[in-house]
């Protein structure tokens, strides 16, 4: 049985309590005291102790308002006190250390306390204090409540007159007051079982429910409200309430709320525990995160409103059936991923690309051909194919609406204005314009997109442009597709076959999207220097249109029209500053450049411009009149004296060389020198100029028609009779340093050896191609538009080609085939008589004699053109 209480006096020495720590009747509470005003009432106490251990202390929290350190006190981690004596005791420490703070006033005490009787006393050891900073450790034992009257003193510590106010007893015959208390005792069970989960020492689990049924129902109430989590506010409520019934039914509420808390703590930690893998324990404070909003009902706004957000763009988008399939089964996926997984970012990226893609978005054509053709004339100067072929697409889209898109290829050397002209046709069309550069592309993944195995997958270039553009009806430039490459990686020409066919591309397969997405409408436009470099049945689902470069006329208006006045804007001058006339233009054209292209007199004339801006800047310096005016004397000061001269009729002049017409592997013309001499031998033939196979087979078979035909020709008389005999032959290609094939230098290297053996020059200013046979018949060749501009633009006056060659002659700008005489030649006889003057034929009648050309091919030729 619990001693008696012991009588409380009506005046008390108070002891301020401060932390948020409330002494409540039957708990113990440790105090570390350090504060000088407290330190005082200790000194007293401690001698007093020795007489009369029974000493009895008002115990007094501080105000909400005045407590310095407010802090809520722990819980559901104090612990009961084993062999507590007489009444159920809740053991804490609280400290009252001097921390240099001002004094307390008497008003910022609360106006009830709790008299408690002093247990423990000791007095701390200097490294103690030194340690802790408080002189006194006593552990007090609360008795009673009690309200202060008044403060008899205030210094040097406080003591007040209480009123005490002794536990009530409690009518047993109310009955809503009984099961007030049952529901306490019964959750107090509740908080052991609770207890019982957080591994708490079993002693003192065991004591708590026995205590349940012995201990009062004030003092249990009591004792629930100081191991429970509280408010300072609640704690002062409990304790200044002294009616048992109201004390009782406001710490069920809270032990309640209490026993929740730490339900769902439980809770919580098993589902957050269940969900960790080894992989994910460091996701678990962001899981026991997201566990506490679900139980809250709280939903993760900016979460939530992201995949809200993905939805409505999805709507938006309007994708078909299949894309929206694949959308629907990603944003499900996407709703049960916490957003710190990996994945979450790979699909919402995914369903940002469905999104953003122009499914159904498109850009209306502008049907004026008028104005179609009015732009490209004053983008351009001439090509009129392409012209006519973008006239024509536009015309038929605007009677058939739903025409698919060509895919055109522009084919030439550098220089010529390939990509510019898909810039154009985009103008011209009203349309977006998106540029691909295909140059060294080696990975199959940037035509088709990288597979979504990996983060950091992308699209690939296609599917880009379209979502730069914005609509799925751009033009759409693939620059460069003859210097595609191939590796482990893939073949991006063959990737390129999908896109590239009006009659598979409405289906073309992304492997990154990996839904079909229609390119019907977007106008695929390519652009190489090299069509035997693109693969066969790539080529083969193209449109091929050739620019194979521009004549001097062209040039000058190119340079007049767009290039002049581009380079005066570009270095700061006006055109009223800078003047170059036709004729410089045209000297820059014939004398510096030898181009299919316009790239290199774009160059000249910029430099041309930097040195009238240097003499332009020095004059407004000066304050001098600047002469903008650019002569040809002014011109070579500039650039030089002049890079190419009549080479031709130097070279030619000299028997056994001939110049002969090429086609270049950047899609222009050149002219190509083939020089012959001999030497004592032993019938030896040489080649050297970096050949290739065919060409040397060429040169084979041009040496043994000559010996087949020497006695025809009249070789025996300034050869041997056996032609070779003794001798050795060599035939050099110049520029030896650039690989040369092709079937088309037969005749000019039969040419070259006739004339090595007679001794006789071909005629000036004269050019030659075509391919023989062993029987002297000449074959015709390809690139002949390519080879007569490059021969125009060389001074050639007179071109001898094969007779079947004729009808090529169309394409060729009619003010070149004004400038050429043109010589069509069936057999290797009529070239030798179309290549050597008159003038030099030997008096021999078997020698070689230049004759008119062959009047049929002359009327065939007008008749034709």
């Amino acid at each position: 049985m619990a001693p008696k209480s012991p009588e409380i006096p009506k005046t008390l020495p108070i002891i301020p309590t401060r932390n948020n720590r409330v002494l409540l009747p039957g708990i113990v509470l440790r105090l570390q005291i350090g504060r000088k005003d407290t330190t005082h009432l200790m000194d007293q106490l401690w001698l007093q102790h020795a007489k009369n251990p029974n000493i009895i202390v008002g115990c007094v929290p501080l105000k909400p308002s005045s407590n310095e350190d407010q802090q809520k006190g722990p819980g559901k981690d104090t612990v009961l006190l084993p062999n507590a004596p007489r009444a159920i005791r809740h053991s804490r420490t609280a400290s009252n250390v001097d921390d240099g703070r001002k004094p307390i006033d008497q008003n910022e005490l609360f106006g009830w306390g709790v008299a408690a009787r002093i247990i423990n006393f000791k007095k701390n050891s200097a490294s103690e204090t030194k340690l802790t900073r408080a002189s006194y450790t006593v552990t007090l034992e609360g008795i009673s409540r009690f309200k202060i009257d008044k403060f008899l003193k205030t210094s040097p510590f406080f003591e007040a007159s209480i009123i005490v106010h002794p536990e009530q007893d409690f009518e047993k015959d109310d009955t809503e007051l009984q099961a007030i208390i049952l529901n306490l005792r019964t959750s107090g069970h509740e908080l052991a079982n609770v207890l019982s989960q957080l591994q708490l020492p079993p002693t003192v689990l065991s004591q708590l429910r026995q205590m349940l049924d012995s201990t009062s129902p004030g003092q249990l109430a009591d004792l629930f409200a100081s191991m429970i989590d509280l408010s300072m506010d609640e704690k002062l409520q409990i304790l200044e309430t002294t009616d048992v019934k109201t004390r009782i039914t406001r710490t069920l509420e809270l032990l309640t709320r209490q026993i929740q808390v730490l339900k769902i703590s439980q809770k919580l930690q098993s589902t957050v525990e269940s969900k960790l893998g080894k992989k994910q324990r460091e996701f678990f404070l962001r899981q026991q995160l997201d566990a506490i909003k679900k139980e809250l009902g709280e939903e993760e706004d900016g979460e939530e409103d992201e995949v809200a957000d993905l939805v409505t763009r999805i709507a938006d988008a309007k994708l078909p059936e299949e894309a929206s399939k694949a959308a629907g089964r990603e944003i499900r996926r996407l709703k049960r991923m916490h957003p710190s997984m990996a994945e979450y970012q790979v699909v919402r990226t995914y369903l940002e690309w469905l999104s953003e893609l122009p499914w159904e978005k498109q850009s209306e054509d502008v049907m004026d051909i008028a104005r179609a053709r009015q732009q490209l004339d004053d983008d351009h100067f001439g090509l009129e194919k392409v012209k006519t072929r973008i006239l024509e697409y536009l015309a038929v889209r605007k009677l058939k609406k739903d025409l698919k898109g060509p895919i055109l290829c522009f084919l030439g050397p550098p220089g010529v204005g390939k990509t510019s002209l898909g810039k154009s046709l985009a103008n011209a069309l009203g349309r977006k314009f998106h540029r691909i550069s295909l140059g060294g592309v080696r990975d199959e993944a940037e035509i088709r997109g990288h597979r979504r195995t990996y983060i950091g997958a992308l699209p690939g270039r296609i599917v880009q442009g379209l979502r730069r553009c914005g609509v799925n009806n751009p033009v759409i430039l693939l620059d460069e597709i003859d210097k595609l490459g191939r590796d482990s990686r893939g073949d991006p020409s063959s990737a390129l076959l999908e896109v590239l066919d009006p009659e598979q591309n409405s289906t073309f397969t992304d492997h990154y999207l990996n839904v079909a997405f229609d390119l019907s409408n977007v106008l695929f436009v390519a652009t190489a220097n090299d069509g035997d470099t693109i693969p066969g049945p790539l080529l083969d689902r193209m449109e091929v249109i050739r620019i194979p470069g521009y004549t001097f006329d062209e040039k000058l208006h190119i340079a007049e029209r767009h290039l002049l006045p581009k380079q005066i804007k570009g270095h700061g001058l006006s055109p009223e500053e800078i003047r170059i006339d036709e004729n410089v233009l045209l000297k820059i054209a014939t004398g510096y450049t030898r181009e299919a292209g316009v790239r290199n007199l774009e160059r000249e004339v910029g430099a041309v411009c930097r040195a009238m801006a240097v003499e332009y800047a020095d004059a407004k310096e000066k304050n001098e009149r600047f002469d903008g005016r650019v002569t040809v004397e002014r011109l070579e000061k500039i650039l030089g004296p002049e890079r190419y001269d009549d080479e031709v009729a130097e070279r030619t002049s000299i028997p056994g060389v001939v110049t002969g017409l090429a086609w270049t592997a950047s899609g222009a013309g050149g002219l190509l020198f083939i020089e012959a001499t001999q030497m004592a031998g032993r019938g030896v033939l040489l080649l050297t100029g970096k050949l290739g196979d065919v060409i040397k087979e060429s040169a084979q078979i041009s040496l043994t028609w000559v010996r087949s035909n020497a006695m025809r020709l009249g070789l025996s008389k300034v050869a041997n009779a056996n032609v070779l005999e003794g001798l050795d032959v060599h035939i050099h290609l110049p520029a030896g340093a650039i690989p040369k094939d092709g079937p088309s230098a037969g005749v000019t290297i039969v040419t070259a050896l006739v004339s090595l053996f007679t001794h006789k020059s071909v005629r000036d200013h004269t050019a030659m191609t075509g391919e023989i046979t062993l029987r002297g018949q000449v074959l015709p060749v390809g690139g002949i538009k390519e080879k007569v501009l490059a021969a125009h633009r060389g001074g050639i006056k007179r071109i001898i080609m094969p007779f079947r060659n004729a009808n090529d002659l169309s394409e060729v700008p009619a003010n070149v085939r004004s400038d050429i005489e043109f010589i069509f030649a069936k057999t290797v006889d009529e070239v030798l008589r179309a290549a050597f003057d008159d003038t030099t034929a030997s008096a021999n009648q078997n020698a070689i004699v230049a004759v008119p050309p062959d009047p049929v091919n002359q009327v065939y030729l007008k008749s034709n053109l």
